[in-house]
């Protein structure tokens, strides 16, 4: 069976074994957090109240919620210019998020980061980059501090399927498995490179083998199946714990919406409305969700407090956001602080 094919299979009882019922709640709370939170920024971005260039996670939630349930607090997660989900997933202040997308000085980066620039460092997420592979070799080096300071923390790099063509990821793959640093190097894959289909501009389109070439594990997941993603990192990671060095997982994943802003480029000759369809249809947080119902982890009772505690949440992040002003032209003091 494909990979794809299998993104459209539901979670069996069979993969749950040794994850606990809190933690599969865990994973579908940090899902359904990103989607929501994601979701009411696409409409106020559509609403023109957020104007700062937004690239939206939607679709992607079981990739940085099945990481980053395995992650301790002061673990580190370096994310990219699609940000929103690794900050959410990693435990970062919501109020503060929504604050800094409207780039209001009460942000995490006192409104002079945006979108695509957040950091949480109490939290464990030092920063995210719009410039591609930007923050793989930070991962690296953060690592390489963990060694040396003899830690057992771990450092996470997420990147897109589009950095496989920069030539610091391989840098940072070879010094990573020369030294053996505890990172793990997640790939979501979600086949498109900005506009550009993967085909169109990787000539391995395997990405696993990028890191067999390193001669470290490598994992190659359903991206829509949360528990699978879980299983995977937690390896992974328990193998950086413990001193045996890096990890390469490729996530299949798939985003929904465009590259940036709200629109689902649709009417763009970029993706076939069948094959956004297909994704939607199969949705990892639905797929999780009936899961966790049919085997009563999950009522139907405690799931609708669920959506909306969460609702509540984001909207007094929202509220939140309105009321903080933005930072004075040239005020630079402070935006570093912790």
């Amino acid at each position: 069976m494909s990979i794809i094919k299998e993104c459209a299979q539901p979670i069996k009882n069979t993969e749950i074994q040794n994850i606990s019922k809190n933690t599969l709640l865990s994973l579908y709370k940090s899902m359904l957090k990103i989607r929501l939170t994601e979701e009411a920024v696409a409409d106020l971005i559509a609403a023109g109240k957020i104007q700062t260039p937004c690239h939206l996670y939607i679709g992607q939630e079981a990739v940085a919620s099945g990481v980053c349930t395995n992650l301790k607090k002061d673990d580190f997660v370096f994310s990219t210019h699609r940000s929103h989900g690794h900050y959410i997933a990693k435990g970062g202040d919501l109020k503060k998020l929504i604050a800094e997308i409207f780039c209001k000085i009460d942000g995490c980066c006192k409104g002079r980061g945006g979108s695509m620039h957040i950091a949480d460092s109490k939290n464990g997420l030092p920063g995210s980059s719009a410039i591609v592979s930007g923050t793989i070799p930070l991962a690296v080096g953060s690592a390489l501090g963990f060694k040396l300071k003899n830690t057992n923390n771990v450092s996470v790099a997420f990147f897109g399927d589009g950095a496989t063509t920069e030539g610091v990821l391989y840098e940072s793959l070879n010094f990573a498995s020369l030294k053996k640093l505890p990172v793990v190097f997640v790939c979501e894959n979600n086949f498109y490179s900005t506009h550009l289909h993967i085909s169109k501009i990787q000539s391995i389109p395997e990405l696993t083998k990028i890191g067999e070439l390193f001669k470290m594990p490598v994992f190659k997941v359903d991206g829509y199946n949360a528990v699978e993603v879980h299983k995977a990192s937690r390896q992974a990671i328990e193998l950086a714990r413990k001193g045996a060095g890096p990890s390469f997982i490729e996530a299949v994943t798939y985003r929904w919406r465009g590259h940036v802003g709200p629109n689902w480029d649709l009417d763009k000759p970029i993706r076939k409305k069948e094959e956004v369809a297909f994704w939607v249809n199969n949705c990892a947080i639905k797929k999780i969700e009936d899961f966790l119902l049919k085997n009563a982890i999950l009522s139907e009772k405690k799931k609708n407090k669920i959506v909306k505690d969460v609702k509540e949440e984001i909207d007094d992040a929202i509220d939140f956001a309105k009321k903080s002003k933005h930072p004075k032209n040239l005020d630079f003091e402070g935006i570093f602080a912790k």
